[in-house]
């Protein structure tokens, strides 16, 4: 069963008492779980939505604010780089992101990892849900998370401006970036989404991958007659693969922004050669702008095309969660400090104990498990 998690944007902070306390619980969660699990089976619920949002609300965060990504992931980032249970974080949001990089270097060099391949993948992670994958939603927040056995997965979120809504992109070491490689995405479904990565779009990618090795001139000249086609001018001698309206196509694609090429980029792709639409995505200066007049030129001249279907995935939403301590908000009810600092308190007696002894805990989890919560207390926080 699935279903669809929107997080709207939210003003406020997290108060610093209750910062220390979901720092406090937050590291009782992991160690508990990588216990249980091993630091691998911790990287595969982190790429988990429904795991991820439930570990939110039960640290007290709000069950639906977009806050809920970038607060969870750093404080999970700040436990991880104080304790020593086998897994590190780098990046975050905004500025944080741009020093992922550094911060791989660094875990690699405390693991014994090679850092060159986890910074490839990180900028190819970006690349892909910012530039092949397009709907709406600007990235501004990356974390990329790595284990002492080199296992990794990756959380980001975009926002869109204009609905001031969020959606998040979970990554766990897919078998092949370029053919439907996300763990999952939440959010909310657009009607479009340039999907360049989807299994529908194999002779797109490759056809791309071939126009641009020929040279950006052509490319150029494409563009420049649609939009002028797309004003109802038509040439003496005019031929379209297909039956389709020029302007309507053209105006789907300026509906995600504009389209101009960066010749730069392409003129280096065809320089180096690049061999796949992987390589093709990891060239410099390959922007969103530039893959959507691509694309264009592809649907119109070439009758290849990508995908339009918005790959968001619909998954359970974990509220009942929020009743653990409550919610920063109030929803469903205040956060209890007591309740908290007898939860952390017990936690705490459970991860000194035989692992034997936390048989009790499963057998809370039996009785909790088909519990549903009233849906009255479900409203949007404030």
């Amino acid at each position: 069963m699935r279903n669809v998690a929107e997080l709207p944007l939210h003003g406020g902070h997290v108060p610093p008492w209750l910062a220390e306390r979901m720092k406090k619980l937050s590291s009782l969660v992991l160690r508990l779980l990588v216990d249980e699990y091993g630091t691998k089976g911790l990287l595969e619920r982190l790429s988990d939505p429904v795991w991820f949002q439930a570990l939110n609300n039960v640290i007290g965060m709000d069950w639906d604010s977009s806050g809920s990504t970038t607060v969870t992931t750093g404080i999970i980032k700040e436990v991880l780089w104080r304790e020593e249970i086998g897994v590190k974080a780098a990046g975050g949001k905004g500025k944080r992101s741009r020093k992922t990089p550094e911060e791989l270097r660094e875990i690699a060099k405390l693991y014994d990892l090679d850092a060159k391949d986890y910074i490839r993948t990180s900028k190819l992670v970006a690349k892909i849900d910012s530039v092949a994958l397009q709907s709406g939603y600007k990235l501004y927040h990356h974390v990329f998370f790595v284990d002492e056995e080199g296992n990794w997965a990756v959380l980001q979120q975009g926002m869109n401006e204009v609905k001031k809504v969020a959606r998040r992109y979970h990554w766990f070491e897919p078998d092949n970036f370029t053919v439907e490689p996300h763990k999952a995405i939440s959010g909310f479904r657009e009607e479009l989404a340039l999907n360049t990565v989807s299994k529908e779009s194999l002779e797109y990618q490759k056809t791309l991958v071939d126009i641009v090795l020929d040279g950006s001139n052509s490319i150029e000249r494409e563009l420049k007659s649609i939009k002028v086609l797309s004003l109802g001018y038509r040439p003496l001698v005019y031929y379209k693969p297909r039956d389709i309206n020029e302007k309507t196509l053209l105006r789907r694609y300026e509906s995600l922004g504009r389209l101009e090429l960066n010749r730069k980029a392409l003129e280096f792709a065809r320089e180096v050669g690049v061999s796949n639409y992987e390589e093709f995505l990891l060239i410099k200066g390959l922007g969103p702008s530039t893959l959507r007049a691509l694309s264009l030129v592809l649907e119109l001249v070439y009758d290849v095309h990508p995908s339009w279907k918005d790959p968001v995935t619909h998954r359970i939403d974990p509220f009942k969660f929020s009743y653990a301590v409550g919610g920063k908000d109030r929803v469903p009810f205040p956060v209890e400090r007591k309740t908290y600092d007898e939860l952390i308190s017990f936690l705490e007696r459970l991860v000194e104990k035989n692992p034997k002894e936390r048989v009790l805990v499963r057998n809370v989890t039996r009785l909790t498990r088909d519990w549903k919560f009233p849906e009255k207390d479900k409203i949007p926080t404030p």
